[in-house]
């Protein structure tokens, strides 16, 4: 196996193929291509930066090629597969997998692969019922609480931009592996090449539901509408949940993954004496620009043929020491309601596979502190439901949100109309002072950052781009503790995981904290069984 990298006007394999063979001077039957990686170059005229790997089907073509080209030829570091361990034991009870967003899936499907038969208690729904919901409360502002674009199957990510670029250091290992998984419950094979890999919303769906399928048809149980509201516990170890309805489910073997909107589970566990702690985390708002705007700044031109719609990401700090970032940058997508509470206004970002819209969002992201809230554990959720609230009365009501032109918001005045951009909130939006909705410092932190993020990326503080509040879900404030073993410190047997948990900031970190739960209770079962 030997690998090239080549510069092309082309992001198709196709033409990757017939590049490498014009390049070398071989027919298509004498050389395999395998894509590694594509991204791209926008510096000058755009092109993608390919690397392949190549494998030649004859010794002698091989030879005479690193003989005349080796100059283009290397050989790859060798890259050991994921092996996931195997079960050599049973465990007594089935584990029990609370939530099934990214993390809880991942750990549930390997749990499940290794005939350990694990039981899934998802509060939401099914994406077959968690579609209609969403969809009636963009329409018609009906909110189902327990059954939203935070809670249900597949987690917050399920209704996003579904992106799947991370990092986490092990992206060559636990990280390519969650992409393979993903591949081969119906994912484009292009995302294990692609230097962002992207599915959009559209196409996770059908991703998440054959991942289920799979849990189930290897003998796990995944129990929607069943919300964990306590746990069982016996002599220092976990012996199983409590689920609203007062079914209870024996284990010893408990899985939180319960995303970063469970605050009455959150609640319910301090109560049980299950050790967390404040962590930062960030709020702020959704802005929006034309795509073209961003495809100009990125490329030279407001379209391109063949070339993905550009994105960006930015990261300033400002001079009272605070970090403002953009976040779940969405090309081509819309911002949409993300509420999961009464009375209250959450905005998330989300796009389909095409990417095809007329404007661009991401979160604009400012960073909070423990040291900026009261005491208390809870400080940081009390926060969050306030701005909420605040959102949803200058929205006006009915889930509208409330949004300002960025030359209004940085001129100190309420905006009474929009301009050349139009919003795409989904509840439709009501002009007005943002400065009203956000806190002092973090009105301040965003308006010093927006001059400077328009000095990176030309237009980005255009007087006409609008921001839309708030963007409160984007990290958990609270981290429920864990040990080396993942196991939380007072409760054996009970392991914290995934975003809500405190240990991942997305998609595919989420997954991968997945895998590794699951890898170390297998590994916790064999050793026991060696005993």
């Amino acid at each position: 196996m030997f690998r090239i990298t080549l510069r092309l006007p082309s992001g198709t394999p196709e033409a990757l193929r017939a590049a490498v063979c014009k390049k070398l001077g071989v027919g298509a039957d004498e050389v395999a291509v395998l894509p590694r990686k594509r991204s791209v170059d926008a510096r000058g005229t755009p092109t993608f930066v390919w690397t392949a790997d190549l494998r030649f089907a004859d010794p002698e073509t091989e030879a005479f090629l690193l003989r005349k080209h080796g100059e283009l030829l290397s050989v790859p570091p060798e890259e050991v597969p994921y092996r996931f361990p195997t079960a050599q034991a049973v465990l007594p009870e089935h584990p029990v997998v609370v939530g099934f967003g990214p993390a809880g899936i991942f750990c549930a499907l390997l749990l499940a692969r290794c005939g350990l038969r694990p039981v899934v208690l998802e509060r939401g729904g099914p994406l077959e019922e968690r579609v209609p919901a969403v969809e009636t409360f963009f329409r018609a502002g009906t909110l189902d609480p327990s059954c939203n674009i935070q809670f249900g199957e597949g987690g917050a990510g399920a209704f996003s931009d579904g992106k799947l670029n991370t990092l986490v250091k092990d992206r060559s290992f636990r990280g390519t592996f969650v992409l393979e998984q993903l591949v081969s419950a119906g994912a484009p094979e292009e995302l294990l090449w692609q230097s962002k890999p992207h599915i959009g919303t559209d196409l996770l769906r059908e991703v998440l539901q054959n991942l289920r399928r799979e849990i189930c048809a290897l003998g796990g149980e995944v129990r929607f509408h069943a919300q964990a509201t306590g746990l069982l516990a016996a002599d220092g170890r976990v012996r199983g949940v409590v689920c609203a309805d007062g079914e209870t489910v024996s284990s010893g073997t408990v899985v939180l993954a319960v995303g970063h909107s469970a605050r009455d589970t959150f609640r319910a566990l301090h109560a049980q004496g299950i050790p967390m702690e404040r962590k930062p985390f960030s709020v702020g708002v959704r802005i929006e620009h034309p795509q073209s705007c961003i495809n100009r700044s990125q490329y030279g031109r407001e379209r391109l043929p063949g070339f993905p719609a550009a994105d960006y990401k930015l990261v300033a700090h400002t001079r009272n020491g605070r970090t403002v970032y953009t976040f779940c940058m969405c090309p081509g997508g819309v911002v949409v309601a993300a509420a999961s509470e009464p009375g209250g206004v959450v905005t998330n970002g989300m796009s389909y596979h095409a990417r095809d819209g007329e404007n661009a969002n991401s979160a604009l992201l400012c960073e909070v502190l423990p040291s900026d809230l009261p005491d208390g554990l809870f400080a940081g959720l009390a926060f969050q439901r306030e701005l909420e609230q605040a959102a949803f009365r200058a929205g006006g009501g009915g889930f509208r949100a409330p949004a300002q032109t960025v030359g209004d918001f940085l001129a100190g005045k309420a905006s009474t109309a929009f301009g050349g951009v139009r919003p795409t909130y989904s509840r439709g939006v009501t002009p007005c002072d943002l400065r009203t909705v956000l806190p002092a410092f973090v009105s301040a932190s965003l308006a010093e950052a927006l001059p400077l993020f328009g000095r990176k990326l030309h237009g980005f503080n255009r007087p006409d781009a609008v921001l839309t509040g708030v963007e409160s879900r984007s990290t958990s404030p609270i981290r429920i503790l864990r040990g080396e073993t993942m196991q939380s410190p007072s409760l054996a047997g009970l392991y914290p995981i995934g975003e809500g948990a405190g240990y991942a900031g997305g998609i595919v970190s989420a997954a991968i904290d997945g895998v590794k739960c699951a890898e170390t209770i297998v590994l916790s079962a064999n050793r026991e069984a060696l005993r």
